[in-house]
């Protein structure tokens, strides 16, 4: 991962400190010479896309950069306090919610034990992605991803509880999401910022192996459904179905989520969660007529390469299959997205992480504030 860009404007200049650290690749790519690349870093820095061509199979940047927002910066559907207990009394519980709490103890301990998690207080992460992704195609043909790799980079800081912020560049484009205790927002390069609507939630990555507590207090809640064997690896399967309210919660004048379901597969040998899973379905107004158009969203996430650091099991590596699945209006789509990340860099309880890392974007500020207002 690069770090530094030399200062192609002075020879006896400073090195420049990039915000978010890419792969070498990327930086092989941003041009044929160096004063080139240095000059579209510095596009880059100033929220300007660099590669103007398209992605993933996109019709058009603004299509690229809305892929690039739902697979790189999703939220799951829960609010989770990672200052909770991580046990919960098991009386009165049936038995599939029991046994789903005895799993997430044996995830605890798997990944460092109770006193090493409750140990942590925010986080820092740095690491690389690589995405291709079908076109969009009608029925139920069967989906290929192919065609150019995109890849980029990633930088995400985490602090108890609800503060969070990531910055993603792929290709030249960068999405920014976070959320400072209040609301949860993101933005992009070429588009405005938004705010996610409900209280905040913690992004999807955190439990792609990245923050075992916050996954711990998640599936406390969840029931064992079964038993699955994925790469050779019995896993016990625990679900977690979205309440009404907390979709409610969520939802917006013009669409509404239907259901939000989240499944994590635990290994029966090693306690470690190895597969992430979550499918959303989202109805939303038509424009012509009555008819609503269906949006569901599958994202499967496999997480491999645990390490530990600082005696905290975190996973290194994995890949992400997204598919999109779009009907209604007599018609049926589907577009399947893939991402693959090496986690290159993590630190834990960083020294000097404040509020001002967490603050929303002034445009946000001031629409929230307004609304409060109102």
């Amino acid at each position: 991962m690069r770090k530094l860009c030399p200062n192609y404007d002075k020879e006896d200049g400073l090195d420049t400190v990039l915000e978010v650290p890419i792969p070498e690749e990327m930086f092989t790519n941003m041009g044929s010479n160096g004063a080139l690349r240095w000059q579209n870093l510095r596009d880059l820095m100033r929220a300007q896309g660099v590669d103007k061509s398209t992605h993933l199979a996109a019709a058009s940047n603004n299509e690229f950069m809305a892929l690039l927002k739902l697979v790189g910066t999703p939220l799951i559907p829960f609010q989770v306090q990672p200052d909770q207990p991580l046990t919960r009394p098991i009386k009165d519980c049936s038995i599939e919610a029991s046994t789903a709490k005895y799993i997430v103890q044996q995830y605890v301990a798997a990944t460092g034990g109770q006193a090493a998690l409750n140990s942590v207080k925010s986080m820092y992460a740095v690491g690389q992605v690589k995405m291709v992704g079908s076109e969009m195609r009608q029925g139920d043909v069967s989906l290929h991803a192919k065609g150019n790799c995109e890849v980029g980079g990633f930088v995400l800081w985490q602090k108890n509880p609800d503060l969070w912020y990531l910055e993603l560049v792929v290709s030249g484009f960068k999405v920014s999401a976070g959320s400072d205790g209040k609301v949860a927002w993101n933005q992009s390069s070429s588009q405005p910022s938004h705010a996610n609507k409900g209280p905040p939630r913690p992004l999807r990555r955190f439990f792609q192996g990245l923050d075992p507590r916050c996954t711990a207090n998640l599936f406390l809640d969840a029931v064992c459904i079964g038993e699955k064997t994925i790469n050779d690896e019995d896993c016990f399967i625990l679900k977690l179905e979205t309440a009404p309210l907390l979709l409610k919660a969520q939802c917006t004048p013009n669409t509404e989520i239907v259901h939000h379901t989240v499944w994590g597969y635990f290994s029966q040998r090693t306690g470690l969660l190895v597969q992430f899973e979550d499918t959303k379905l989202v109805r939303m107004k038509s424009i012509k007529g009555n008819d609503s158009v269906f949006w569901e969203t599958s994202m499967e996430s496999m997480i491999q390469d645990y390490r530990y650091i600082d005696g905290i099991n975190i996973a290194h590596g994995g890949r992400t299959n997204t598919t999109l699945y779009r009907y209604g209006e007599a018609f049926h789509h589907r577009r399947k997205i893939e991402e693959s990340w090496r986690i290159e860099e993590v630190d834990f309880n960083i020294c000097g992480l404040s509020m001002d890392c967490f603050l929303p974007p002034s445009d946000l500020k001031r629409e929230h504030d307004g609304e409060q207002g109102v």
